[in-house]
């Protein structure tokens, strides 16, 4: 049986592997005091509709957390990310590493790609 750093993208959870998704909890995990819906669309460039609908999935999922409330007569939205949502989200992202590591070195070892070839980024991560 493969052991977790031989097949991690096993560990990619499928709730954050969506762009739009993979976009709001890249923008709730940079704040602590949520975000409002207003600023999450803007930030995540997403109708009404579209982030509606990844926040229902999300809340759903109990990886964020959302308050209604008003201001003086104006509804209010406002985004949390729970703990589990981040706990959850900062495995996804070593997961993605892993991968992303994995990758790399298949590209270098293959010889098929040339190293100069491979973004910077991606071969920083066979450095770490």
């Amino acid at each position: 049986m493969p052991n977790k750093s031989e097949r991690p993208y096993n560990a990619l959870n499928k709730i954050f592997h969506e762009p739009s998704r993979l976009a709001i909890l890249s923008a709730l995990i940079a704040v602590h005091d949520g975000m409002t819906f207003n600023e999450l669309k803007r930030e995540c460039e997403l109708t009404d509709g579209n982030l509606s609908r990844h926040l229902r999935t999300l809340e759903e999922a109990e990886i964020i957390r959302i308050q209604k409330s008003f201001e003086g007569s104006k509804p209010r939205t406002r985004v949390f990310l729970t703990q589990k949502g981040r706990e959850s989200f900062i495995e996804y992202l070593q997961a993605l590493e892993e991968v992303l590591k994995k990758a790399a070195a298949a590209m270098v070892n293959s010889k098929t790609v040339s190293a100069k070839d491979i973004p910077l980024p991606i071969l920083k991560l066979l450095e770490a």
